[in-house]
């Protein structure tokens, strides 16, 4: 044990020059690392060729999907007056020229979109799946009811009710329809906000049976400082999902005091649930009944609508509530095509979605570095907060479907369903982070893609190219109407209002596709070994779960989720 001590003890070199003359088994120590140091190169070489090898077939493959030279410019439909220069969304200036500081990102998934391109092209003489443009059988055991009412008008003798929403007319929808319920509840008088019948929604006396409702506070009430009297109500005075009986036990007394209250950044300040089966059935007689988007929104509305679907012998219900009578004249004096599906997509893959979600996508340092720079200016409080605290990496964000689904993951599930490439796809949303470069492999798998900028002429768009709410309202409207709907977040309260609306009036004819993003991306890890069957057999089957017909879980919105019996109601077929 001292000699043991004593080695240990021992400087390295010493240790070193003790090995260096010692015994036989020494020597033959060393002439086993010798040969081991031979093999390690040589096996090495083998393992990187055959790396390399790999990717560069991956390469030649995905370049033959992506290269304008080798392959036809996509085929856009279009207005007949719209010029041709918005008839392509991929020439090779433009590909070249795409993206911010015209720098090229990295397609992500390179082997398995070469995959769908082939299983594509094979499948095209083949039949749909059956279920591809329908809803569950069980979905049409819901018929819409909400306008169907059992009490008498609130006459509003409690006061007034003012509100302010924040965001667009997603928040401004929720918000709205919260305002009017908490009216009723509180038999308050709602003073219409200036965006409910300027910029987006349009005045109608449709709820008047339930609440009162006036265009502007009486004139005694005008010039009250409702800061200093305590009538200015924001996010911190009432909690996020409020039950009514706070409003009750909180808000009455000041409004039967000051006469008056204002509500600042009211939106999501009502609880789903408990509430009353009449107030909940008021929210939504609002939502799905009354508001309505303004005459000119509904126009242009129509106008897409006709040009995505052809002749239409009548409009559905949902066009009918959505497009009002333009429906009927814009959808039925058409033109003479005949009438055709088409899928709608929404890809929420804006810069500021993607930089917010510190997620990688496959840009290399130049996008790491392009979105740090905007989080700085955007997002000051995340930036600090990656000073302080671990933030989760990217490919654990990734893993946890903690990311928005890139064009290129969308398209993979679009074609694993089963859309064949000749589907009509109109695409919704602002501007897609990385342009025309980034939106390559959709529109190359499905060059039948279409946007608002494509269909509607510069002339039919002007109106409303600097008012974002307005943009937004005629997606929604080509996104309701579409004969399947695609959202890449079901976060995005965008989508999950769509959803809702295609709920309602689908009757079963309008089926919405949920991916469950933590179950695809774990899919998407394994891009690298998958085959096309094995990948196309998995995401139906996600697909598949998603689309099922339950009634609305508990405290779940019901914009989102209109079945249950408080807003539809269930027939035995």
């Amino acid at each position: 044990m001292p000699d043991a001590a004593a080695a240990a003890a021992l400087p390295l070199s010493q240790v070193s020059s003790s090995l260096a003359a010692g015994s036989p088994a020494t020597h033959a120590l060393r002439s086993r690392r010798r040969r081991r140091g031979w093999r390690r190169p040589r096996g090495l070489l083998v393992w990187g060729a055959l790396v390399a090898f790999f990717f560069v077939m991956n390469w030649w493959m995905f370049s033959r999907l992506q290269d304008p030279a080798v392959r036809p410019h996509f085929r856009l439909r279009r207005h007949r007056h719209q010029p041709v220069a918005n008839t392509s969304l991929s020439t090779r200036e433009e590909v070249s020229s795409a993206g911010k500081g015209n720098r090229p990102h990295q397609v992500m998934l390179t082997r398995l979109l070469a995959l769908a391109a082939h299983a594509l092209a094979e499948a095209e003489t083949r039949p749909e799946p059956k279920d591809l443009w329908k809803e569950p059988i069980n979905a049409t055991m819901w018929q819409p009811c909400s306008n169907n009412r059992t009490w008498e008008a609130s006459e509003g003798t409690n006061g007034y009710i003012m509100i302010s929403a924040n965001g667009g007319i997603n928040q401004q929808r929720v918000a709205i329809c919260n305002a009017v319920t908490i009216s009723r509840l509180l038999n308050a008088t709602l003073v219409i906000p200036k965006f409910l019948y300027s910029n987006v929604w349009l005045d109608k006396s449709y709820l008047k049976p339930d609440i009162r409702i006036v265009k502007e506070l009486p004139v005694d009430l005008q010039s009250l400082d409702l800061e200093a009297i305590g009538s200015l109500v924001n996010d911190t005075d009432v909690m996020k999902e409020a039950k009514p009986s706070l409003y009750v036990k909180k808000i009455l007394p000041i409004l039967l005091k000051n006469r008056v209250l204002h509500f600042v950044g009211f939106g999501n300040r009502l609880s789903f649930d408990p509430i009353p089966f009449e107030l909940q059935r008021l929210r939504c007689r609002c939502n799905f009944h009354a508001l309505r988007f303004v005459h000119k929104i509904q126009e242009t509305g129509a106008l897409l609508v006709e040009r995505l679907h052809g002749h239409r012998p009548y409009p559905s219900p949902l066009e009918d509530n959505l497009l009002s009578h333009f429906a009927k004249t814009s959808v039925l004096k058409g033109n003479n095509n005949a009438a055709s599906k088409y899928l709608a997509v929404h890809l929420r893959f804006e810069i500021d979605m993607v930089s917010y979600s510190m997620c990688y996508f496959g840009g290399g340092k130049d996008e790491e570095e392009e979105l740090e720079m905007y989080r700085q200016i955007h997002f000051p409080a995340l930036t600090e907060l990656r000073k302080t605290t671990k933030l989760p990496s990217a490919a654990f964000l990734r893993s946890e479907g903690k990311c928005p689904l890139a064009p290129e993951e969308a398209v993979l599930m679009l074609a694993a369903i089963g859309f064949k490439r000749s589907t009509n796809v109109y695409i919704a949303g602002a501007e897609i982070y990385g342009g025309r470069h980034r939106m390559a492999a959709i529109s190359r798998l499905y060059p039948a893609l279409v946007s608002k900028e494509t269909l509607l002429s510069p002339s039919e768009l002007e109106p409303f190219r600097n008012f974002s709410s307005q943009l937004a309202a005629l997606d929604f409207i080509a996104c309701a109407a579409a004969d399947a709907f695609a959202m890449t977040d079901p976060g995005s309260q965008f989508s999950s209002l769509v959803q809702g609306y295609r709920m309602y009036y689908g009757g079963g004819d309008l089926p919405t596709i949920r991916p469950n993003k933590r179950r695809l991306a774990s899919i998407l890890l394994k891009n690298a070994t998958m085959e096309w069957n094995e990948f196309e057999t998995r995401v139906k089957k996600l697909i598949q779960q998603t689309k099922q017909v339950h009634e609305r879980p508990v405290a779940r919105s019901i914009f989102r989720h209109p079945r249950c019996l408080d807003c539809m109601c269930r027939t035995e077929n």
